[in-house]
């Protein structure tokens, strides 16, 4: 049996004992085409479009291989901007050996592996580029055991991550690498790749010049998108046949956001929305508040957002803030969605449109590093109530005026703790309903003085 195996491989023209698929030239007939995303993949690192701030002339990674010492490295960007090609061209530049892992699919055990043939290939003089890929998925003991390897250069380790390496690698291991960004691809990177693919394909994109800008946005800045969506234009293309925008949607269907709840992307746009309203720019926040909806962000947790705009950032300039912010709510929470969209909407134009002020958050956060200072002041007895004979003799409620009995209905008595003082927290802005709270707050304090 085992000489039959090995006279079939030898007909094959393939050493004994070498299965064809352990030969990367021994392709069937029948297999699969490569995507053409594979196919077009950069053979040296010029052809990396979107990126000259790392690959062109005076690129960072162009310095570091000139300079000979590349070091331990973060790429941090979207899907689809070349993080992976980028780690395996370095590792030709540089005549390392090209290791790749996931931190979906590998654990401590797997790391001990990749580590003990790193150390096998040094002690040969052979040195290992170890790239990472999703490397944020790593627990803490996980990126720690990279430590050791990373210091005593058995590897050169290559990470790529599309989230916020501040917030998902340690301090550790990020103080031994080199954070690089990569960039989504804007609208020239997208152009030049589809001619790459066009040349690649030898045809032009059967789409006119409304529907290839479309493609481009579909693609979001990624180009693995931007050539899958156009190899499904070139499948379904009949003879002579040229889409228009509106034919494309329906043909290559719509690519999703580039948007994770859980993720840097929910964060960003939340924080574009909130700081549009609060720069009172309706426009630009509808904008981010349709992105939001666009990619199917937890409708609640954006009416929850307006509410807290309401009372953070415009306050008692208008109060109806707060009441039409929890109305939108409710409108959502009984229309549901599609409709209930319209609610959001319309808050959000309401809160951007309102007079801002945020007196009153910050009245209350002085007023709780007060409490917090100064710890358990008793409040003047005259203030407090006397139901035991006791608490009467010993003064409590004596003197308190009846602020309906007083002219105005302004007592002016003290409130505060004699220990603490008078104190002035809420100071409310010239604007919208605080102008006129200011008014009383100013006439108050003139009757305050004359009845002391």
């Amino acid at each position: 049996m085992v000489r039959a195996m090995s006279d079939l491989f030898a007909s094959a023209g393939l050493p004994s004992g070498e299965p064809p698929a352990a030969r990367p030239d021994a392709v069937s007939e029948q297999a699969p085409a490569r995507p053409l995303a594979d196919r077009l993949r950069p053979r040296v690192l010029a052809d990396v479009v979107g990126q000259e701030h790392l690959v062109g002339p005076d690129g960072a990674l162009t310095r570091l291989i000139a300079s000979g010492s590349l070091g331990s490295l973060v790429f941090w960007g979207p899907p689809g901007t070349g993080k992976t090609t980028v780690a395996r061209l370095l590792a030709g530049e540089t005549k390392l050996d090209f290791v790749q892992i996931s931190a979906i699919f590998s654990g401590v055990a797997d790391l001990k592996k990749v580590f003990e043939a790193a150390r096998q290939r040094r002690a040969m003089g052979r040195g290992t580029l170890l790239f990472v890929d999703e490397i944020h998925r790593f627990n803490r003991a996980q990126l720690d055991a990279f430590l050791p390897v990373m210091e005593d250069g058995t590897i050169t380790l290559v990470g790529a991550t599309t989230e916020n390496p501040s917030f998902e690698l340690n301090a550790a291991l990020l103080s031994r690498a080199r954070v690089l960004t990569f960039r989504s691809l804007d609208e020239a990177a997208l152009e030049r790749l589809l001619a790459r693919a066009e040349d690649a394909q030898e045809r032009p994109l059967p789409l006119d010049a409304d529907a290839r800008a479309a493609l481009a946005r579909m693609a979001d800045g990624d180009g693995r998108a931007a050539l899958t969506l156009a190899e499904e234009v070139w499948r379904s293309a009949r003879e002579g046949e040229t889409f228009d925008a509106k034919a494309l949607v329906e043909i290559v269907q719509r690519r999703a956001p580039l948007y994770d709840k859980g993720q840097e992307g929910h964060y960003n746009l939340i924080s574009a929305l909130h700081k549009t309203v609060r720069g009172s720019d309706p426009d630009a926040a509808l904008y981010y508040l349709a992105r939001m909806l666009d990619a199917g962000e937890d409708r609640l947790f954006i009416a929850r957002r307006l509410v807290r705009m309401a009372v953070e950032d415009i306050g008692l300039a208008d109060p109806q803030a707060l009441v039409v912010a929890n109305a939108a709510k409710d409108a959502f929470d009984f229309l549901g969605s599609p409709e209930g969209e319209l609610a959001l909407a319309q808050a959000t134009v309401y809160l951007a449109t309102a007079p801002k002020s945020n007196a009153v958050y910050v009245a209350y956060k002085a007023a709780t590093r007060a409490a917090k200072e100064h710890g358990s002041l008793m409040p003047p007895k005259t203030i407090l109530n006397a139901p035991t004979k006791l608490m009467k003799n010993e003064g409590y409620g004596a003197g308190y005026a009846y602020d309906h009995d007083a002219p105005d209905a302004f007592s002016g008595q003290d409130y505060w703790p004699e220990a603490l003082g008078r104190q002035r927290f809420y100071e409310p802005v010239d604007r919208g309903f605080e102008r006129e709270i200011g008014k009383r707050l100013d006439w108050w304090e003139k009757l305050r003085r004359e009845r002391r």
